[in-house]
């Protein structure tokens, strides 16, 4: 591969990975990652509260 190929291609990937993580900051400031966390949270308890309940007779 030629020398300038090989930076081109690297100042690119650079600017995307610069990119990504502006994206990334600006939406750690916007959103509250911590109600995303409880969320999540309490969506895995109600699973898991749905998988050990005994299971309803079904009425036939």
């Amino acid at each position: 591969m030629l020398p300038e190929t090989h930076l081109v291609l690297h100042h690119v990937h650079a600017a995307e990975l610069r990119a990504r993580a502006e994206a990334h900051r600006l939406a750690a400031e916007a959103g509250h990652p911590s109600d995303l966390r409880a969320r999540l949270g309490w969506t895995l308890v109600e699973v898991g509260l749905r998988l050990v309940a005994p299971a309803k007779p079904v009425a036939v």
